[in-house]
């Protein structure tokens, strides 16, 4: 078996869905994968470092246009590959039928990250979902939430099975030491509030902004730390200076995936208050960063968009919020009561352990691959 993997959602590109699609390529046999991507800046370095083969399109944008579908099928002939599997199924996986003619590609594989409901919403976009599920043998959700919005339009086309992203239980752990990044933000010896996510509206860091001066009354240490960058951190920090935080909310910036679990270890409590937006079609797909916060030996507080509430045991290994009174309620108990905190900590990394290592859903992708 050879796997050829044809996807836009690869690093060095930035993004949660690019560190999925590059953690399940790693775990698989080397000599079992090659790479389909578009490129991006410093790939060439990148594809140097890794185990399999990488064969860059030189375009930002793989689509599914009959030149990517060519170049598809010559490199699956080429490298004798008999299956295929798309890092995301929309749009990508209108390769399929193409693939299986012509480059006697025996079995589909299709990942579906959350924009696949809303493609499954709209009646044109519907049409075209409809007909990747006919050239795959499986397409893969993150949840229930998603297997309710994808099984009416696609579900009697092809097998829908759960394959959810996992976490580096060696790399996110509560022993990683985040007093560095507290002593560079001077955060010092007060409480932290950590939020680890692009700075796009969905992710709901305006939200915890607007908590932060019913925090400060109870708890008037209290800090927010806004780790990672994007499009809305302009009106964040507009939103920090009319609500009077400033000295109470410190950004990062960018931050390079492996200082990640410190700053998660900065942090006493992580919150991301995720929304959903415009009408069902902006949603979260599931927040692997409750999971991250998790393993590291945070409580969590996560929002109830999408997938969101299936990576948090709400009560257990933190809390799920629908709006601003119930946050605030929920970061002034678990920054007062740590107890509670500690508790929910240890039951997050517990679950995480048991349920969300990486090589768990390696074996899942593994198994939807070789049936």
């Amino acid at each position: 078996m050879k796997t050829l993997l044809v996807t836009n959602d690869f690093p060095p590109r930035p993004g949660g869905i690019q560190q999925f699609v590059h953690n399940l390529a790693l775990r698989l046999p080397p000599a079992e994968v090659v790479v389909y991507s578009s490129t991006y800046e410093g790939a060439g370095a990148f594809d140097a470092r890794q185990p399999f083969a990488v064969v860059r399109e030189d375009t930002g944008m793989l689509l599914p246009t009959p030149g990517v579908a060519r170049r598809a099928a010559e490199i699956a002939r080429a490298e004798g590959c008999d299956r295929v599997l798309f890092g995301a199924t929309a749009p990508l996986g209108l390769l399929a039928h193409g693939l299986r003619t012509g480059a006697g590609i025996e079995r589909a594989v299709g990942l579906t990250h959350g924009h696949e409901a809303g493609w499954a919403a709209l009646p044109g976009s519907r049409g075209m979902l409809k007909r990747i599920a006919r050239g795959c043998d499986v397409i893969t959700y993150l949840g229930e939430y998603f297997h309710r919005r994808l099984d009416p339009a696609i579900g009697p086309l092809t097998e829908l099975r759960r394959l959810a992203p996992g976490v580096d239980i060696d790399d996110y752990h509560p022993s990683v030491d985040g007093d560095e990044v507290r002593k560079e933000h001077g955060l010092l010896d007060r409480p932290v509030i950590v939020c680890v996510s692009r700075l796009v509206p969905r992710k709901g860091q305006d939200s915890l902004v607007r908590a932060m001066p019913h925090v400060l009354r109870k708890v008037p240490d209290a800090a927010l730390l806004i780790v990672s960058d994007g499009p809305d951190r302009g009106r964040l920090e507009r939103l920090v200076r009319e609500h009077d935080v400033t000295g109470s909310v410190a950004f990062t910036g960018k931050v390079p995936w492996e200082e990640l679990p410190r700053h998660y270890a900065a942090g006493d409590v992580f919150a991301m208050p995720c929304r959903t937006r415009w009408g069902g079609l902006d949603v979260e797909g599931l927040g692997i960063v409750y999971l991250e916060a998790s393993a590291t030996g945070l409580p969590v507080i996560g929002g109830a968009s999408g997938g969101a509430p299936d990576a948090v045991l709400d009560g257990e290994t933190g809390y799920v919020v629908s709006d601003l009174t119930q946050l605030v309620d929920r970061l002034v108990e678990l920054l007062t009561d740590t107890g509670l905190a500690r508790r929910m900590g240890a039951a997050g990394r517990a679950w995480v352990e048991r349920e969300w290592r990486w090589d768990l859903q390696a074996a899942r992708l593994r198994s939807l691959l070789l049936a």
